[in-house]
């Protein structure tokens, strides 16, 4: 769509009819629409999306707090091992109805006594009904930035990594002072007030057209090597991306020896961090080839795994603060790395859109790349806890040399594996021109 204040619907874009019907002028004309990438809608509709991400995503960036503090407070009946399945779950992706859903789920998990009623409220029942609160602000927000796509995106995703800068406090903070139950019950309030104050804007930019029963959905970007080695990368992704915000309080505080609020602050640092990736990596997405820009947000997020998580280890080894700083500079790094790897999907749309036809349902690949992460985040969750049972990756788990050699060392280099395989389509693309040359 254009910019311009002012926009019809030609005739070709208007599904055939029988010869029998009239169309009329008046039925052609659309009302005026909004200007596209600006105006006081525009920004109102992102500082809504901005806004619904609290309720969204905020229990899952500081979800490692709860699962600390689960894992040394005797509050919960279960194998605690499968706490990590909350987190994970409590990310897969109407409004109203999502809304009521979350409310209710949140609520009853502040009276929990077994780990199998966090994961069925906390976990599933919040999880559906956020999927059905982001859904719509997604959708509309694909309406709303057409050229500045790219930066809405990025600014959306920060907007979600800033609740996890001062929840990881807040989260701690009402944990020791007043429980889970009294903490789960003042996320609920938050949760309802914060989403009403954004419905009011919640709204599309372009109004529902009586012939859109008529038109037929376009499915034949399913057919494209490229959509299926963008998301193959998405998805691997997501596999370890929630992975360290998860283990870093525990990581930090039982195998390395800090302070509970060490493992706090990392979790914050990292959010923060996130906050100017999400915006850069957007802004890169909106000038340069997606490939390029995964590889780089994924090449980053891998050498930060390997080199400076998997180099902190316990006091046994190193001094403390060796290991502070190398946990310190991890969170920085992947933050910003990682951490702004969803805000390649507006790159990725417009390359599969490139190579489609112009008739791309934008939205529905904006939502199966939802999906796709979706998956990833559910299936970390139990696999997560397979990998600590693995161990150490040397075999001994006793003076720790690297945070390889700890109980963590599995869960480290799976983290690292599926960071390098973020840019799965770069590597496709270089193999297959390779290959063609050879084939040549």
């Amino acid at each position: 769509m254009s910019s311009t204040t002012h926009e019809t619907i030609s005739l070709s874009e208007i599904p055939s009819r029988h010869s029998s019907d009239d169309v009329t002028p008046s039925e052609i004309e659309q009302p005026s629409l909004s200007p596209a990438d600006g105006g006081k809608a525009a920004w109102l509709l992102l500082a809504s999306c901005c806004l619904i991400q609290l309720p969204v995503w905020g229990f899952s960036t500081v979800f490692g707090i709860f699962q600390e503090y689960y894992s040394t407070h005797d509050v919960l009946q279960g194998d605690k091992g499968d706490l990590a399945t909350v987190g994970t779950t409590s990310t897969v992706w109407c409004i109203p109805t999502g809304l009521a859903i979350t409310v209710i789920g949140s609520l009853l998990s502040s009276f929990s006594q077994q780990v199998w009623h966090l994961i069925a409220t906390q976990g599933v029942m919040c999880a559906i009904g956020n999927a059905l609160m982001f859904s719509p602000s997604s959708l509309y927000m694909d309406q709303w930035f057409i050229q500045k796509k790219g930066l809405a995106l990025g600014i959306m995703w920060a907007a979600k990594s800033i609740t996890g800068v001062a929840l990881p406090f807040v989260a701690n903070a009402c944990l020791n002072r007043f429980g889970s139950s009294t903490t789960f019950r003042a996320w609920t309030v938050t949760t309802l007030l914060t989403t009403l104050l954004s419905l009011p804007f919640m709204k599309p930019r372009i109004p529902v057209s009586p012939y859109a029963s008529a038109r037929r959905l376009d499915l034949s970007f399913l057919r494209l090597a490229t959509f299926w080695m963008l998301q193959a990368g998405n998805i691997i992704q997501s596999f370890g991306y929630f992975l360290p915000s998860t283990y870093l309080p525990s990581y930090s505080t039982a195998t390395v020896g800090l302070p509970e609020t060490t493992g706090t602050m990392l979790v914050s640092l990292f959010n923060a961090t996130s906050v100017v990736g999400g915006i850069c990596v957007g802004m890169l997405c909106d000038r340069f080839a997606v490939s390029n820009i995964l590889l780089f947000s994924s090449v980053g997020s891998a050498l930060s795994v390997f080199l400076l998580w998997g180099m902190a280890s316990s006091p046994e080894s190193e001094s403390p603060q060796t290991a502070i700083a190398l946990l310190t500079l991890f969170s920085i790094f992947y933050g910003f790395f990682a951490g702004g790897f969803s805000s390649t999907w507006s790159g990725i749309i417009k390359q599969i859109k490139r190579d489609s036809s112009a008739s791309l349902e934008t939205g529905l690949v904006f939502g199966l790349l939802a999906g796709g992460r979706g998956i990833g985040n559910v299936i970390s969750g139990p696999l997560s806890t397979a990998l600590i049972k693995q161990g150490s990756l040397s075999g001994s788990q006793g003076n720790s040399e690297t945070g390889f050699s700890t109980q963590y060392g599995t869960l480290i280099l799976f983290t690292g594996i599926t960071a390098v395989f973020g840019a799965w389509s770069w590597m496709w693309r270089y193999i297959s021109s390779g290959v063609h040359c050879v084939s040549r």
